[in-house]
């Protein structure tokens, strides 16, 4: 995410430039919208992709990490104002409802989310984005209810937007698996990918991952 002094941040980004300068690597930021950095991934023209979900698919073009950090959890963010008129406390409580929800295109959201896009009428008035800036914005102006979004990444982003008091994180936990690193097969070999899990491990054990975190959380 774009921060006030103008630099790239967060805590995926910071973790993996740690990680790859334990490596000897030099590190080049490219903006992508999520399903565009897929498809570069698999062309070889982008290395390596943070925050990917093991898929069968992309497994045939990617190497991947494996779970190295704790699961990290989706969860629904809401505008207050939507929040008070529904208090859920899971997804499916939302099935028979006019609420509108955000979502970033060709990102994996879990079987309930998928269990809820299968029903029409839901998937009718959810509203899809390559950005989740974007959906942040939408929510703003009262354009749609709701955003799933990783607690952490989320709690930062609305802060960093000053959106923090309108838009609220909720008890509704959407998923809770642990995303790996994806890197493109073109350009990484498996020895490679193995050597980044093991710095990834050691940035863990060191409390060097702890901080990046908290860094953020506590800005």
């Amino acid at each position: 995410m774009l921060q006030a002094n103008g630099e790239v941040g967060g805590i995926d980004i910071d973790l993996n430039r740690a990680a790859l300068a334990r490596l000897g690597c030099t590190v080049k930021l490219v903006k992508l919208p999520w399903a565009r950095a897929l498809k570069e991934l698999e062309l070889g023209r982008l290395d390596i992709l943070p925050g990917a979900f093991r898929k069968p698919e992309r497994e045939v073009y990617a190497h991947f990490s494996g779970a190295v950090l704790k699961p990290s959890r989706n969860i629904l963010f809401m505008h207050q104002d939507a929040l008070a008129r529904w208090p859920v406390s899971d997804l499916l409580d939302l099935q028979n409802t006019t609420f509108r929800l955000g979502a970033q295109i060709d990102v994996s959201y879990g079987p309930v989310y998928q269990q809820l896009m299968a029903e029409a009428d839901f998937a009718s008035r959810v509203s899809f984005s390559t950005s989740r800036a974007n959906l942040w914005q939408m929510v703003k102006k009262r354009r749609i209810d709701g955003v799933i979004a990783d607690e952490s990444t989320g709690l930062y982003e609305t802060q960093q937007l000053g959106l923090d008091d309108s838009i609220r994180p909720t008890a509704v936990v959407v998923s809770a698996d642990a995303a790996e690193v994806a890197f493109s097969k073109k350009s990484n070999s498996a020895e490679f990918v193995q050597s980044y899990a093991r710095v990834l491990r050691q940035l863990v054990e060191d409390g060097s991952h702890e901080r990046i975190v908290q860094s953020y959380l506590h800005d």
